[in-house]
């Protein structure tokens, strides 16, 4: 498997990380009447004005483009929700398990396209930057515990974009054996972040 010869091509990059966070499922309020759209992913609609539908964000994101819809931010993305978050984060050594695992890439995309549709957007992109920090901060101080002969290092609710950072400082670090240790190393963190 390439990906095993060469640790950087099993790795992802922020954008590829974004582009598979784009199939979560969001609530928009369409502003059109529309029937029902057909991918190969399922089926989508009928949109009906001020109806809230279900939609994958990849959608939502083209339709608002467009001036077709509003997004409804999830309810994760809120004020009162993110400052539960970020003291549960500052007063805790596990990571929060109350955060989807790709909300720094939903986050990203609602903030870069649909800003207007978030309330108090500049202290919900403040919250999640320091709840990302802190997040971040906690996966550096585990491994640094980590060593050469340690085999699998446990962290459990790591997010994607936590699960890469682990992946690629873990793909650099010497190891006490052979590529197999490696690849079991990584897999085992991603594992446990899963479950």
């Amino acid at each position: 498997m390439a990906g095993q010869s060469d640790p950087e091509l099993s790795l992802f990059s922020a954008e590829e990380l974004e582009f598979i966070a784009e199939d979560e499922i969001v609530d928009i309020v369409p502003n059109l009447k529309m029937g029902p759209l057909n991918f190969i992913s399922g089926d989508f609609g009928p949109f009906i004005p001020q109806i809230v539908a279900q939609v994958p964000l990849w959608l939502a994101v083209a339709l608002k483009k467009r001036g077709k819809c509003s997004i409804c931010p999830p309810q994760w993305m809120c004020v009162e929700k993110l400052t539960q978050v970020l003291e549960a984060e500052r007063n805790s050594q596990e990571m929060s398990e109350q955060l989807p695992f790709h909300y720094v890439e939903i986050s990203r995309l609602l903030f870069d396209h649909a800003n207007d549709d978030i309330s108090d957007a500049y202290m919900v992109r403040s919250l999640i930057e320091d709840i990302r920090d802190v997040r971040f901060h906690k996966v550096e101080t585990d491994l640094e515990a980590f060593n050469g002969r340690t085999i699998a290092v446990k962290i459990k609710n790591l997010s994607a974009m936590e699960v890469n950072i682990v992946d690629r400082k873990l793909s650099k670090m010497p190891q006490g054996g052979n590529c197999e240790d490696k690849v079991l190393t990584a897999g085992s963190v991603l594992l446990n972040s899963l479950y």
